[in-house]
């Protein structure tokens, strides 16, 4: 999309010049606009036309069964799907009684305007009526980062040619129509009309709907108030009905002379709380938005992100669309969960239905690791919603026999929602890939509190998962049989080198933090011959290697099974979940997305430079990328193992997953993970960027080992460690280290220790990058960014 002729590369903002139909579903889900609380699609003010009209409150849902064909014991009984709640950014415009509707008359100008430093979305418009008439209309909309439950537009409308008669009709509107649903059936169901009504209410510029979910039984409340500027003939009018409460504006407008409406909108929901107090939080909530005022609530979100931005800002020189995407990339994952308070991140955000609003394992291995070291009060936030589904977690490993939780694969409210055992329920490694964002956050942001009561709760609790699931053969080696990796093409795989390695982090970090805090390990029953126990599990974790190959196995006898036959694939048969049997995947040699490679990067201490270059080569020529999550952690191995050019055409896809629609599904909402895979690939990649684990008795380390692509001249990134502020600013032959803010820390430059103190840079070489040869992809599956010329570059190296 960002290629679009639409579509303008900037540094600050995404901007779309004209209104083009045949993209308008995508550009609904990159300007949508959330708080990780509240979340409203890019939609036309005046709602049609629209792709996919959407409005979302984080962890509201319904639910659905999940027959199957033959009954099984432990198979989850229902789904949940995310669903459109009270649409309350509709305003409905009526031009000398025309419609408002962009498909009919004349429309002259058209401009959408994403700025990534206000938080506003910003709208103009020239449109002609059928009948000859000419307005201009402009808008501006927000969701607040700072009144975590409203939501606000300014609307104005104006005659260009000649005396005018306008309505203007600012609604909620509940079970609105929605796009025919394509797909499972079940979930059509839950999401047609899935709001029952039992209030709805308008007086004077006030409206409010009630309603609530007849299956999962939660209650939703919005409301509305406005502020109303035009001439001496303005008049307005309220009503309601069950589920459309609407306030009419009219004037008989002059040229240059507007009717100004400004929305205010409130939203909030509970499973518990009675209807007057949904009814009366709604209602408080919108008069203090009313009382800050729109120029209040824009001056709040400015500052609100001035902050952010100090802390999290990634400068790229040499690539002006890379510029923009790690920006819009960096807004989008905030927007996914800044104001989330103890809700989960779906894979999606709230930019849309996709995967049915959802969260995965994806949420701590790729949102979360960006967020701790840019806004980490929001990854305390979703770590304690992981903490508050520990309890179903507890119950599902009880469930399966199993000691400790098991958290789900794919979820809304902590329930599995996940029909496929093998790529749900035996996913196992989501409980070490909590842990391990657990132990990062705590690392980085020396939260002990957390660490003591949520912390050690979640890891105590995983690391029992880990020693009732694995078991010690007659050598003592410790097995996970009937896991699966992060690759879905494997499935019920004996000793999974990521899960393996995750699990012998979990288990150790368990281990320390329950020595750590004695006192609360024994109210978990926890001893030392537990913590013990853990450890030895660690030590003796089977780590699979092929020794005739040099290479690490994916899982125990991997590499001897029989090679997918790429050459007879062609393109039009990927992603291949879609054109072949799981059956005849899982027992080949492909790799749907980065596994073994990822558990490089997530466990960099586990490997030789040696091994990480021969193992990121072997699997390079295996893996077919047919997931969004994969682009991002081969681009920090490509990087890391001297492949630059490839690491940067990686880069590439994962910054442009959204805004170049490259899996033709962006209509459905975002990729969050894929976007905060751009800050990953730049930082951890081209940054270097790691945590090396300390020597017993030592603090673990903050080390980058920067080098530059070619195509890059410079990449400059600031993370926030221990409430410190340190910006790296990579050049062509040197590097920069700065201590914005905080005290003197150690930090490593290629390994090599130095102290950074406040007012005092450091420099440093940028080494050149190791010539090594490029590893090949599959055929066909070359990254988009790697062109012909340059691949032919790469083999004459």
């Amino acid at each position: 999309m960002i290629t679009h002729p639409s579509f303008t590369v900037e540094p600050w903002c995404l901007r779309e010049t004209e209104l083009n139909l045949d993209v308008l579903a995508q550009s609904e889900s990159v300007f949508a606009l959330s708080n990780g609380h509240v979340g409203w699609r890019g939609n036309l003010d005046e709602g049609e036309p629209h792709g996919l009209p959407g409005a979302y409150l984080n962890g509201v849902y319904e639910r659905h069964p999940l027959p199957y064909a033959e009954a099984g014991y432990g198979y989850p009984e229902s789904g949940q799907t995310m669903i459109n709640i009270t649409d309350g950014k509709i305003i409905r415009l009526l031009v000398d009684d025309h419609p408002c509707d962009l498909r009919y008359g004349r429309l002259l100008s058209h401009e959408r305007v994403l700025d990534f430093r206000s938080g506003v979305l910003g709208r103009k418009a020239e449109w002609t009526t059928p009948g000859g008439r000419t307005v201009r209309i402009s808008s501006r909309r927000l969701v607040s980062f700072t009144q975590r439950a409203v939501a606000a537009i300014v609307y104005e409308v104006e005659p260009v040619d000649g005396p005018t008669s306008v309505a203007v009709q600012s609604e909620l509107v509940a079970n609105e129509q929605l796009p025919r649903f394509e797909g499972d059936p079940r979930v059509a169901a839950a999401t047609e009309s899935p709001l029952v009504p039992e209030e709805h209410f308008a007086q004077d510029t006030r409206l409010r709907l009630v309603h609530r979910t007849a299956r999962s039984g939660l209650r939703v409340a919005a409301a509305a108030d406005h502020l109303v500027e035009g001439p001496g003939s303005t008049r307005w009018t309220a009503q309601s009905e069950p589920d459309v409460s609407r306030l009419t504006v009219t004037a008989d407008l002059e040229p240059g002379q507007p009717l100004r409406l400004v929305k205010f909108v409130a939203y909030g929901w509970s499973g518990e709380r009675s209807l007057p107090a949904v009814h009366d939080q709604v209602d408080g909530a919108v008069a203090a938005a009313v009382s800050t005022g729109w120029d209040g609530l824009v001056a709040a979100q400015r500052s609100y992100l001035d902050r952010f931005w100090a802390g999290a800002d990634v400068e790229v020189e040499g690539d002006a669309q890379i510029q923009q995407a790690v920006r819009f990339a960096l807004f989008h994952v905030l927007q996914a969960a800044a104001r989330g308070e103890n809700r989960a991140i779906p894979a999606k955000g709230l930019t849309g239905t996709g995967y049915d609003g959802h969260s995965f394992w994806d949420t701590e291995s790729y949102v979360l690791p960006v967020l701790t070291f840019t806004a980490p009060e929001a990854v305390a936030s979703a770590l304690r919603w992981r903490h508050r589904t520990l309890p179903a977690a507890r119950e599902r490993a009880r469930q399966l026999g199993l000691s400790g939780a098991t958290f789900p694969w794919r979820t809304i409210d902590g329930a599995e929602c996940s029909a496929y055992w093998p790529a749900g329920t035996a996913a196992f490694h989501v409980n070490a890939d909590i842990a391990t964002a657990v132990v990062r956050y705590v690392t980085v942001t020396g939260d002990a509190e957390f660490e003591r009561v949520e912390g050690l709760d979640l890891l105590v609790h995983t690391a029992r998962l880990w020693r009732s699931l694995g078991h010690h053969d007659a050598e003592g080696v410790f097995h996970i049989d009937g896991a699966t990796g992060p690759d879905e093409y494997s499935a019920f795989a004996r000793d999974n080198l990521y899960t393996n390695l995750m699990a012998r982090q979990n288990l150790l970090a368990a281990a320390d933090a329950a020595t750590r805090h004695p006192d609360r390990a024994a109210e978990f029953g926890v001893d030392e011959e537990e913590a013990a126990v853990w450890r030895d599990a660690a030590v003796r974790m089977a780590l699979p290697y092929n020794e005739s190959l040099g290479v690490h196995e994916q899982a125990a006898g991997f590499t001897t099974l029989q090679r997918w036959d790429f050459e007879a694939t062609p393109p039009e048969n990927y992603p291949l979940l879609l054109h072949h049997p799981y059956f005849d995947l899982y027992r080949k040699q492909v790799v749907k997305q980065a596994d073994l490679v990822l558990a490089m990067m997530e466990c960099p201490d586990a490997f030789t430079e040696e091994q990480k270059a021969r193992n990121f080569a072997y699997y390079e020529a295996l893996t077919v990328r047919d997931s969004s999550l994969s682009a991002s952690c081969q681009a920090v191995l490509a990087a890391e193992t001297g492949h630059l050019r490839l690491a940067y055409a990686y880069l590439g896809e994962a910054a442009l997953m959204d805004l170049d629609d490259l899996e033709h599904n962006t209509r459905d909402g975002l990729h969050i993970a894929s976007l905060a895979g751009t800050w990953i690939a730049l930082v951890a990649g081209f940054g270097g960027m790691r945590r090396y684990v300390g020597e017993e008795g030592k603090p673990d380390r903050l080390g980058f080992a920067p080098l530059l692509p070619e195509a890059l001249s410079r990449v400059a990134f600031t993370v926030l460690v221990r409430g410190r502020r340190v910006k790296v600013d990579i050049g062509e032959s040197r590097t920069r280290y700065q201590l914005v803010e905080g005290e003197p820390m150690v930090v490593l430059h290629h390994k090599e220790p130095m102290t950074l103190v406040p007012g005092e840079p450091v420099d440093r070489p940028t080494p050149a990058a190791p010539a090594r040869p490029e590893p090949q992809q599959p055929p066909g599956r070359r990254p988009i960014g790697l062109t012909t010329g340059e691949q032919s570059r790469a083999g004459a190296e």
